[in-house]
Order: C-alpha cells, then structure tokens, then sequence
C-alpha cells in the first residue's frame, strides 16, 4: 500500500470516531473503491501525548477493510477494556495509526530456543495461541520490548500464561503490517 492510502485509512478511522461522537468531519472517503472493499484485517491504534490510548484490531479478514477499519477505530476509541471511552475533549489530542495486516503464516519450531531464532524483530507481529489462550503483539511493540526473550515472555503473560511456561503444542503464528499514522 502507498501512502495515499494510508491517508484514506487514517481518515476513514478518524472519520469513524468522529461520527460516534457527532463531532463534523470534513473530509469524506469514498470507500467504493476496489481496495477498500477488498476482505482485509487491521488493527486501529490510538495514542495521547505518545502514550497508548487504545488498540483493537482483527486478525483473520473477514469483511471489507473499510469496514473493518471502521469497525477497530470505533472498538478502539470506546471497547478497550484497559482504558475508558474516549471524551469529545480527546478527540483533537488523540492520533490515530492503522495497521493492515498480512495473512498469517505458521511459525513451525522445535523448541523456544528454535521459536525464538525464528522470530524477527520489527518485522514480525506474533499470534499466540494455547488452550484457550491467545495473544498478540503488532511488529510496532519491538520498540518498547526489542529482547526476544522479553518480548516472547510478555506475549505469554498477555495471553493469559506464564513467564516460564512452555509447551510444545503452542501455536505461534507471524504477520507483517502496513502502517499508517499521522
């Protein structure tokens, strides 16, 4: 993708957020357009003074990525069980980043000495997958978290497992995202 859909993207999020809080936007999208109709999956994340103020986001694609832009932006600024819903006076705080993922590929692995060979830092986001548990980190958590070990150990507790729990019928999956922020 170019950036001159990333700008459509960002625009439709924010555009998305900014109907849910009958705030005018003036730029309009025409999200008829080939791309934009095409299944796709994204995650929309917002921040405030470059501080996290909500992520939501689809794995798997399941319907229009326009409306599934639509969808995350809206789930972001007022579902993101970690923060409240977000105020009228946020809205021109806020900035907002969209994220197109990639279809997901299996990481096949021997061991986490193997797993974490395999993984590749700022190119990977992660899926993982256990009995129930699941959890992922986009390829941006990198930044905050650029350690392997530290990164894969923090997934885990994101899904809802421990530091040093291991098991060989862990699913793990990559992606890599096109993002677009403002």
């Amino acid at each position: 993708m170019d950036n001159d859909k990333g700008k459509v993207l960002i625009t439709l999020a924010r555009n998305a957020i900014a109907s849910q809080m009958n705030i005018s936007h003036p730029e309009d999208v025409d999200d008829s357009v080939d791309w934009l109709q095409q299944c796709g999956a994204s995650f929309v994340t917002l921040t405030k003074n470059d501080e996290l103020r909500g992520c939501i986001g689809s794995l798997q694609s399941y319907q229009s990525l326009a409306d599934d832009v639509r969808a995350n932006a809206i789930a972001a600024a007022f579902h993101d069980t970690r923060f409240a819903p977000l105020s009228r006076d946020e809205y021109d705080k806020i900035k907002v980043e969209v994220s197109v993922l990639s279809p997901m590929q299996v990481i096949d692995f021997s061991s986490q000495v193997d797993l974490l060979s395999q993984l590749r830092p700022n190119i990977d986001g992660v899926v993982l997958e256990y009995a129930g548990h699941r959890g992922t980190f986009l390829p941006q958590v990198w930044e905050q978290i650029p350690d392997k070990q530290s990164f894969l150990n923090q997934l885990k507790l994101k899904a809802g497992l421990p530091v040093d729990f291991w098991d060989s019928s862990l699913k793990i999956q990559r992606y890599q995202v096109s993002k677009y922020h403002e």
